[in-house]
């Protein structure tokens, strides 16, 4: 095949081409590709990491990657895999929010030399076309028929309660004549996107086709989901996202760190750059001795570290480590926050605190023990620690005993965490 293609088939991120030729189109000189991001929050969540990638592994292999920022398909947004219209944002957040998403494409793209990676924002072209000149010159090359065909319209239009806009159902349009407008400007011949974007991307290749005559090409990557079917990025706690901001490096970190077995070979492959060699013989550590966590310890620390940097990575990892060592006296106050942040927890008053609160009454109704009696059983078997350290069965808990921070940690053998907040 061709050096990006082969990468990404090698590590499973090739999920379909458009045309049989494109191996041809890429070996025969550099060529420019993009992938379009949605500007509907200030950062970028894990799963949006998958486009980045195709875009990195473009760059890597020779070629020119443009990141469209949707500043003006995001005031209308994309029905694709949605069972319900979006709220329509204003143009103020979508500026907003653009300009927050620019710091995270720097981390993982090189913006100089001679493949330097551009950032597009399409309300640049969309805002400058007048409704008219959108029905003339671009809406007359689509067929009604084929647009009800897609899935992401026709899945709506079964559903007659909720059905779909017009303004959605123009969506497909204003994202093909985005490959247009970049096929006609910076010679762009190649879409990139997950497996749901399909139709849209032929869309844009049919346009570049009846207008201009000329060849494009379109790239798509399977849809990223956990073994059980899951949504990567997804927990109970909300999404995973890029910036620390919203998901802290040591939640991040975490977050790898508990990848299932099941996936951590898989997503090796996925989101680093290791290669094959590297990541053949962390799938052999993981089938000889899946209790080291290889595969997991190095997924965390190459996503922690590619995302927030060697020194936030170190930190995280010495905040982990803390956590299951008992060593949690040797924190910070920022770092006992991000550990509660990522735990059960309940809330004690100062006053309480300072007039005593009996062990067995502190434990209680929190996800260390459900009641008195539990509580008692546990703390009589040694099996309940408090910021580290075993707890007698008849111990008080007191002010001296919050962490920096206001928080005191509880343990129960060795998965059971819970944070209790010190409220004033």
């Amino acid at each position: 095949m061709n050096a990006f293609l082969d990468e990404l088939a090698w590590r499973g991120l090739l999920h379909q081409t458009t045309s049989t030729e494109l191996a041809a189109h890429l070996g025969s000189g550099m060529r420019t590709g993009y992938a379009g991001f949605d500007p509907t929050a200030d950062s970028l969540t894990i799963g949006n990491f998958m486009g980045i990638k195709l875009l990195a592994h473009l760059q890597r292999a020779g070629h020119r990657p443009i990141v469209v920022c949707g500043g003006g398909t995001g005031l209308i947004g994309d029905p694709s895999g949605k069972s319900a219209e979006r709220q329509l944002l204003t143009r103020e957040l979508v500026e907003h929010n653009l300009s927050r998403q620019k710091a995270i494409f720097e981390r993982f793209l090189d913006f100089s030399g001679p493949r330097a990676a551009l950032m597009r924002n399409n309300a640049d072209w969309l805002g400058a076309m007048s409704f008219l000149e959108m029905l003339r010159d671009i809406g007359k090359h689509f067929s009604v028929n084929q647009m009800i065909a897609r899935d992401s319209v026709a899945s709506r239009l079964e559903g007659r309660e909720q059905g779909i806009s017009y303004t959605e159902f123009s969506y497909m349009i204003l994202q093909a004549y985005d490959f247009l407008h970049l096929y006609r400007t910076d010679k762009c011949s190649i879409q990139l996107g997950g497996s749901d974007q399909f139709g849209n991307i032929v869309s844009g290749i049919d346009l570049v086709r009846r207008v201009e005559h000329g060849d494009s090409f379109g790239v798509t990557c399977p849809l990223v989901t956990t073994s059980d079917g899951q949504k990567i990025g997804k927990t109970e706690k909300g999404a995973i996202w890029l910036t620390a901001e919203r998901t802290s490096p040591y939640r991040f970190f975490q977050y790898w760190l508990n990848t299932a077995d099941s996936d951590a070979v898989k997503f090796l492959h996925w989101f680093t750059f290791l290669d094959a060699d590297a990541i053949g013989a962390l799938a052999h550590s993981m089938a000889q001795d899946p209790g080291k966590r290889e595969a997991q310890k190095t997924l965390a620390a190459q996503m922690t570290a590619m995302t927030h940097g060697d020194s936030e990575l170190s930190r995280a990892k010495a905040t982990s480590e803390a956590l299951f060592t008992g060593d949690v006296k040797s924190l910070d106050a920022a770092q006992v926050g991000e550990i509660a942040c990522d735990l059960p927890s309940s809330g004690v008053s100062s006053s309480a605190l300072s007039a005593g609160v009996a062990i067995i009454d502190f434990i209680t109704g929190t996800t260390i023990a459900a009641s008195k009696r539990e509580a008692r059983e546990f703390l009589q078997n040694g099996a309940v620690s408090l910021n580290g350290e075993k707890v007698a069965v008849d111990a008080i808990v007191r002010s001296e005993h919050a962490l920096p921070g206001g928080v005191i940690l509880l343990r129960r053998g060795k998965k059971a965490y819970h944070a209790v907040r010190v409220e004033q």
